[in-house]
């Protein structure tokens, strides 16, 4: 199949020729994603591609570092990593392939469909915030790990997912340990974006964006004590899992 490109403004999408249809959608929802987070971060990247790939073997071959976190991940949340970022690109599955990996769960199909969202958010991050990637190397992925709960969380909550979590928390929930506060390595994926939907119903979304702009020298702890106006941690957690519980139960 002939790969072919669409462009937008601000993006172009490289895709295969039965792609054209989804390629246009996905670059529209690119192009509103930016406007949107225009008011919330103060740069932007410039032109963006996407990259859409035809199968898991082609975007893992590209993006190595997403085979790393997906192994690094809990099960609840691992199928909803279905792609990755540079500085200037982002792959992720085509959405005739994202239409397959959903399951028949609510939410699910909404969630993976918002994943282009998801990626641009994360690169605007990176914009953002130098000190975590795009560009990736084995130091930046690494300290992208440490603070993988607001570096994911960021991504998802401004590209709209936590909405469509109700499903995946309440089985994350039920399998294995309690989950930490903030979210391990593991659960980031899926419970990052609760803390800062919470921090953003508490404070706003500008305090969402000035959180992930920039990593607190104190560490993860001490940014969520000066995040949450300088609110005692166990506090934040208390609320923290009561908003967990109201989101599963929702």
């Amino acid at each position: 199949m002939a790969w072919v490109e669409s462009v937008s403004p601000y993006f172009r999408a490289r895709h295969e020729s039965e792609d054209v249809e989804d390629a246009g959608r996905l670059l529209e929802q690119l192009e509103h994603m930016r406007e949107a987070l225009s008011e919330v971060f103060p740069r932007a990247p410039g032109e963006v591609t996407l990259v859409i790939h035809s199968s898991a073997f082609t975007l893992h071959m590209a993006q190595p570092y997403l085979v790393l976190a997906r192994s690094l991940t809990a099960p609840a949340g691992r199928r909803y990593l279905v792609g990755w970022f540079g500085a200037r690109e982002l792959h992720v599955l085509a959405p005739r392939l994202l239409e397959q990996r959903a399951s028949s769960v609510p939410g699910s199909r909404e969630l993976l469909m918002l994943a282009p969202s998801a990626l641009y958010a994360s690169v605007l991050v990176g914009v953002n915030n130098p000190e975590l990637p795009p560009p990736f190397s084995f130091p930046s992925f690494m300290r992208y790990m440490r603070w993988a709960w607001l570096a994911h969380g960021a991504a998802q909550y401004f590209a709209g997912q936590v909405e469509h979590l109700r499903p995946a928390i309440q089985r994350r929930l039920h399998e294995g340990a309690r989950p930490s506060f903030p979210p391990g390595v593991r659960d980031a994926p899926l419970l990052g974006g609760t803390v800062l939907d919470l921090l953003a119903r508490e404070e706003g979304p500008a305090a969402a964006a000035r959180l992930a702009s920039r990593l607190h020298p104190g560490g993860a702890q001490a940014a969520l004590v000066k995040a949450f106006g300088g609110r005692e941690l166990r506090h934040t957690e208390s609320r923290w899992r009561a908003h967990l519980a109201r989101l599963a139960g929702a």
